[in-house]
């Protein structure tokens, strides 16, 4: 997802975030924010000089789970739909977004200087409680408050983290707290890397260089804490990373877009981004993939796939319209989903305002497979029109 993001999201967030944060230490935001423009924030930062996503590439893991600094934007995008023994359900994003400043490594005299910005989105669902916990943290990678390395991967914004603990399988150790909420999780990946796009190249138009390097592990088997309130439960669920890195921006025509990641009960992962364009219609690069039980996989084109908006929900915070509930198919595969939020306010009101939530899959057709997933959309409520 790129356009995370893309799904939140991401490269968007990094650059917005790095247009006011070089003079500011650090930054931290748990409630309400003013909100930037994403296509403002994206035109805003200049290219040149960044190396491009322009062809396919060899992967290679565990490498290629670390930092690609030769590129403007990068993100770490984990979610989770996550329950208690007695079935009370959460579900959490905890994100980490790396933005460049410069395309080549600059000698600074301060020990403040940075070449990298990392800022970061946590969120957790309690679905019971009905109540959604979101926060944003930004700041420099200097003096050890933030960073991002390999061999092992460790990601970090002060005490939020993302550290590799493990190869076989591959395993993430994810901690977050603010507020009343908090993670503490364990998350091992239960099949491979799945290369989106074409062999991990997923183009967003036609221009050379619209593209992304994106990979996702859809089906992390998670266990560990939650806390909110005070009251700390033990869960377990699924989780799904996206990785993806780029120096690209949304097309002049395009708004933003709804991506979906879905885990169903049969052992099925579906992704798709719907691209949409300012003037209503869906963009013909949007694209997705389709894992099958086995850990096989392949491309989704825009013309496969049918989503219809059922329902809309209103932000009484910011008066934005998001869609909020909606008919997935892909003919071709039997595929008839319809999909619901499990909380309809999980709108993140962070430096770029958009939506992202834990959601319900259940089958249109009688005996089909149900599950869970997360939604992600963005771009709504600055002139950019829905596409169903």
């Amino acid at each position: 997802m790129s356009a995370r993001r893309y799904a939140v999201v991401s490269a968007l967030i990094l650059c917005a975030v790095a247009l006011f944060l070089v003079l500011t230490p650090k930054r931290q935001f748990t409630g309400e924010a003013q909100g930037l423009r994403v296509a403002d924030a994206l035109r805003a930062h200049p290219d040149e000089g960044f190396a491009r996503a322009t062809e396919p590439r060899r992967f290679v893991f565990p490498e290629d789970h670390g930092p690609h600094p030769g590129f403007r934007t990068e993100w770490w995008y984990f979610t989770g739909n996550l329950a208690t023994g007695d079935g009370r359900r959460f579900g959490y994003q905890l994100t980490f977004f790396r933005v460049a400043l410069s395309p080549e490594p600059v000698q600074r005299t301060s020990r403040w200087g940075t070449d990298h910005i990392i800022t970061a989105h946590f969120a957790l669902t309690d679905v019971a409680g009905k109540r959604f916990h979101h926060a944003e943290r930004y700041g420099r990678e200097a003096l050890g408050l933030a960073g991002a390395g390999g061999r092992p991967l460790r990601v970090w914004l002060d005490d939020w983290s993302a550290v590799e603990t493990g190869n076989r399988p591959w395993r993430m150790h994810l901690t977050a707290r603010e507020g009343e909420a908090e993670i503490d999780l364990t998350v091992s990946a239960r099949r491979p890397e799945v290369l989106n796009g074409e062999g991990g190249l997923s183009r967003k138009g036609g221009e050379q260089g619209n593209a992304s390097y994106y990979y996702s592990i859809p089906r992390l088997e998670t266990a560990g804490t939650v806390t909110v309130a005070g009251r700390t439960y033990s869960v377990s669920g699924l989780s799904w990373l996206d990785r993806e890195w780029s120096t690209s921006a949304l097309g002049a025509a395009q708004s933003g877009w709804d991506w979906f990641a879905l885990q169903l009960d049969d052992g099925r992962d579906i992704m798709f981004y719907l691209l949409r364009n300012r003037d209503g219609s869906s963009d013909p690069w949007s694209s997705g993939t389709l894992v099958a039980a086995d850990g096989s996989y392949r491309h989704l084109s825009r013309d496969q796939v049918r989503i219809d908006v059922l329902d809309r929900w209103p932000s009484p915070a910011t008066g934005i319209r998001y869609p909020s509930r909606w008919r997935f198919r892909i003919p071709a595969e039997g595929v008839d989903l319809e999909i619901v939020p499990r909380l309809a306010d999980q709108e993140l009101r962070t430096t770029v305002r958009y939506w992202e939530g834990a959601v319900s899959v259940q089958s249109r057709i009688p005996g089909g497979s149900a599950g869970s997933g997360y939604v992600e959309l963005t771009g709504y409520g600055e002139g950019g029109l829905s596409a169903n």
